[in-house]
């Protein structure tokens, strides 16, 4: 238990990594986590990607319970392993949760008919914690992991790693304009890579650095759709967080929604890389109520070459106006739960042609999608809006040792989350544990 530990990513991988070596003794000042953004006590709302938890612990807090959904970790590990992690991850978030009791799973059991002739639906048990709440998970959780001695080091981007030598160098991100005034260089034992959505580029460019083979992604690409509750009502009954989905396969293109909010629903902007993206979050707080839904309508695209450069620049295109877009047949947007208008600029169905044709073609499955929504709902009609784009910018997928999710030629450097393979929460938490598992053995 001497070795230095270095975790780059404060995100639900890395956290949760941390929280399971100094649980069974891992002496936490051997621990270093490193991160572009801010403590949980001085991160903003808005900065939504980089930070203590990470986009996923400043999200609105779905842990999902199902295999099949947000990456493959019974690929690593097996059914019974992953369903595991995935235990102790929704009790970490339990654990440091003000008022635990009140994080329910919800578990649907029947598909419903009138979807059917539509969609797919895919039903999975779900635990929602709530925006509000996990700001507090948060603070608790960070309060925690600094009295085991576990060293953060915020506002700090790792510019250069040296897998073979064990060193990184790095930089403060406020002082990118004299690049090479703070460069320090930190040894390690071991390296956990879990930069998130965040560190793609930083991904891609060790992965050409060092010749280690990787798998390319999908592009997944979409509108963040929102509307009055009232209209979703009888599915949201059934299933809080519903995965409508349909595929071509002749097409290479899979749609589905994603991440739906409800009761207390409000979109959020995502900026990664400079670019304005949409996403969803909801309060378990009955005051901030407004009885709308909002949830992503993503496209999984295959066969595009270069997937991470062809979604940047269809999402440069999207926001030429400086923001992201709003179209709707008849609703302005909406305002935040702290009251404020989602910053987009407001499109008609001319301007709606114009991003079509950006999308190359593959609008017209958006399109189909949210008329096919009207027939399953039909209250809906006129009464929703899309906010453009929702982009999940994936990173290649490294290939790693399954046991314990190392390079082949650098068995000290691991891999974990969005950096790997998670699409979600608990994939993410539950392979930070399952590095640490190995790391204690």
């Amino acid at each position: 238990m001497d070795k230095k530990i270095v975790i780059i990513g404060a995100g639900v991988a890395g956290v949760n990594a941390a929280t399971k070596l100094v649980d069974n003794g891992y002496p936490g000042n051997n621990i270093t986590i490193i991160d572009m953004g801010k403590s949980p006590y001085e991160r903003k709302p808005e900065e939504v990607m980089t930070g203590f938890l990470g986009a996923g612990g400043w999200s609105d807090g779905k842990l999902t319970y199902h295999t099949s959904i947000g990456g493959h970790m019974s690929k690593y590990c097996g059914e019974e392993k992953a369903m595991e992690l995935f235990d102790q991850v929704i009790t970490n978030f339990k654990r440091f949760h003000p008022n635990p009791e009140e994080v329910q799973c919800s578990d649907p059991q029947a598909e419903p008919d009138f979807i059917k002739p539509y969609f797919g639906l895919r039903l999975f048990p779900v635990w929602h914690v709530g925006t509000d709440y996990l700001h507090e998970i948060g603070k608790n959780w960070y309060d925690y992991l600094v009295s085991k001695g576990v060293n953060f080091e915020w506002e700090t981007k790792v510019v250069s790693i040296d897998f073979k030598e064990q060193f990184f160098e790095a930089l403060d991100v406020y002082q990118l304009d004299q690049p090479y005034a703070n460069t320090r260089v930190g040894k390690y034992d071991r390296l956990i890579f879990g930069v998130g959505k965040s560190g793609i580029d930083f991904g891609k460019q060790l992965a050409e650095d060092y010749s280690f083979p990787t798998e390319s992604k999908p592009v997944q690409i979409g509108v963040r759709f929102e509307a009055p509750q009232k209209h979703f009502q009888k599915l949201i009954d059934i299933s809080y967080d519903f995965k409508l989905y349909r595929k071509f396969e002749d097409k290479g293109v899979s749609l589905r929604s994603f991440c739906t909010n409800n009761n207390a629903a409000f979109v959020a902007v995502e900026e990664t890389y400079g670019d304005h993206s949409y996403n969803g979050h909801a309060k378990k707080d009955e005051a901030y109520r407004n009885d709308m839904t909002n949830f992503g309508i993503l496209m999984e695209i295959r066969g595009i070459d270069n997937p991470f450069e062809w979604s940047r620049e269809l999402v440069e295109k999207v926001q030429a106006h400086g923001t992201g877009l709003y179209y709707s047949p008849s609703r302005k947007p909406s305002t935040t739960s702290e009251g404020d208008n989602v910053s987009a600029h407001q499109i008609d169905w001319m301007g709606l042609q114009v991003v079509a044709e950006h999308f190359q073609g593959y609008f017209e499955y958006i399109s189909d999608f949210i008329d096919d929504m009207k027939k399953v709902f039909p209250t809906l009609k006129d009464d929703w809006g899309i906010y453009i784009p929702e982009v999940k910018y994936l990173s290649p997928e490294p290939k790693v040792d399954y046991s314990n999710l190392t390079l082949a030629h650098f068995e000290n450097v691991h891999f974990a989350g969005d950096a790997l393979s998670a699409r979600g929460i608990t994939v993410s938490g539950a392979q930070g544990i399952y590095i640490a598992e190995s790391l204690l053995n």
